[in-house]
């Protein structure tokens, strides 16, 4: 092809929106924050596979029961907690959740005493529980500052509930990645003394239980948490002592978790006055209303925790890779999908025997896998898994541009325009039901919490759309353009 045919095709949308998209991809991969010093692996994140690490499955000490009742629920939740000694929570009008591993036939003289009776018995802990754990594990990650982190909630087949919880912690080693789920932080309340001088008042310790988010009737999301007896008399000494009684304003508790303020607010008015006459053990902190004030609730809850998981979990099964092998992965998994490539290649050529249609075959899908890193850069980490899901858009990819070029070069010969796109139009008309197939069937394995299998599950559909949506319409102008020459 001449120059002149090279930028009117440079010109085209079609090519021209796969250019940016590779320029877009490069940049993300080996430009863009946080690591651009990382040589030909750029910022693409690596799974325990390749990078080396620990992985850890903790099952949750935790039942859901669905119950009947005709007395009180509140008192079916007291005799729980007064027998089993355990926190329990109510997840709607029908269902219990009970914080500790307890079988069916413990709980059922319980209920019957309650004048209540078992429905439904089920091992794990309930979405927002579930939800709960994942966020504080979340936020433990993150403070440690390991960003090639995956934590996928289990949930066994026929259970509606999540049983089980998995930690994956590329470059981390076991006794780590073991100190990260045990691991408390230090919570301390401090009083505001004068300006933005504070004093102690108490430590977390001295926390005795910590609910979950609620609304008050004007709308103001909150959390209740109960302080023993000692650190009520604290927080009473303190709020007497330095004034916040009388100036509220002026003299703010602070809460602190690991020497970081997670809370600064005044005493409530009634708290306050409350206060004057004896120690208060039952308190609640205010976040705001709307989405921001409950996010903020469900951050201090934790927060007020110190990172303690809300349910006991037991580690039932753990692995690691260490780091050297994960690097020799690495070398092989590279090995294999360059071989992949002049594979195809080979094979492709022996076909056609023609440069001008083998080599934009390569680049379109050399450039697909380019624009699928880019993207996975920022949603997915490369595991096995993955990487086997980048293979197969290789061939898949070849497949689909092999059908376009034998349906436009029918009996050898070069067709008109308006017969090439016909053609073409037939030939993708194909190639959509074929990947709309493959989506459906993979959609099954990328919702579902096999962790294992999602990272393959997802870059094979994310392939298969940017080669239909993409780089295929990209290949029918240039195979045009070089036919027709």
């Amino acid at each position: 092809m001449n120059s002149e045919t090279v930028m009117n095709l440079i010109k085209d949308w079609r090519v021209a929106l796969v250019l940016l998209l590779v320029v877009g991809s490069l940049v993300g991969i080996y430009l863009a924050p946080p690591s651009p010093e990382k040589g030909l692996e750029g910022n693409i994140q690596f799974g325990l596979d390749l990078e080396g690490g620990s992985w850890l499955q903790m099952e949750f000490q935790s039942v859901v029961v669905a119950y009947s009742t005709d007395g009180s629920v509140g008192d079916l939740i007291e005799d729980l907690r007064t027998s089993l000694e355990a926190e329990v929570i109510q997840i709607d009008e029908n269902h219990l959740e009970i914080r500790k591993s307890v079988s069916r036939a413990d709980l059922e003289p319980i209920f019957a005493e309650s004048g209540a009776s078992i429905v439904t018995y089920q091992e794990g802990v309930s979405p927002f529980t579930a939800d709960e754990v994942k966020r504080i594990l979340n936020e433990k990650v993150n403070a440690l500052g390991m960003q090639d982190a995956r934590i996928n909630l289990l949930t066994p087949t026929g259970s509606e509930y999540p049983q089980y919880v998995r930690i994956e912690l590329a470059g981390v080693d076991m006794a780590t990645a073991q100190e990260l789920v045990g691991k408390q932080g230090v919570f301390e309340i401090r009083i505001q003394t004068t300006g933005n001088e504070t004093e102690h008042v108490l430590y977390g310790d001295q926390i005795t239980s910590v609910g979950v988010p609620q609304r008050d009737t004007d709308g103001t999301w909150g959390v209740g948490f109960t302080l023993s007896e000692t650190g009520a008399q604290a927080l009473r000494d303190a709020a007497l002592t330095y004034g916040a009684v009388e100036n509220r304003d002026a003299h703010h508790l602070v809460m602190l978790l690991d020497g970081e303020e997670v809370f600064n607010g005044a005493l409530d008015p009634r708290l306050a006055n409350q206060l004057q006459s004896g120690p208060v053990r039952s308190l609640s902190a205010s976040t705001g209303t709307g989405d921001a004030g409950l996010e903020e609730a469900m951050t201090l809850e934790i927060h007020l925790r110190a990172g303690a998981l809300p349910v006991k979990v037991d580690i039932v099964g753990s692995g690691s890779v260490p780091a050297a092998l994960g690097e020799q992965f690495k070398i092989t998994v590279a090995i294999a999908g360059l071989l992949a490539l002049l594979t195809v290649g080979v094979v492709v050529y022996y076909r056609y025997r023609e440069p001008a249609i083998v080599l934009p075959m390569l680049a379109i899908n050399l450039a697909e896998i380019i624009i699928l890193l880019g993207i996975a850069r920022f949603i997915q980490q490369l595991d096995l898994a993955a990487i086997a899901g980048l293979i197969a858009v290789v061939g898949t990819g070849i497949d689909q541009l092999v059908i376009i070029t034998d349906e436009v070069l029918h009996e050898g010969r070069v067709p008109s325009p308006n017969l090439y796109m016909k053609r073409y139009g037939r030939a993708f008309g194909i190639i959509a039901v074929a990947a709309a197939t493959v989506v459906i069937a993979m959609l099954p394995l990328a919702l579902m919490d096999l962790s294992t299998l999602r990272g393959f599950a997802i870059i094979t559909i994310l392939g298969v759309l940017i080669g239909v949506l993409v780089t295929r319409p990209a290949y029918g102008k240039i195979i045009m353009a070089i036919l027709s020459k």
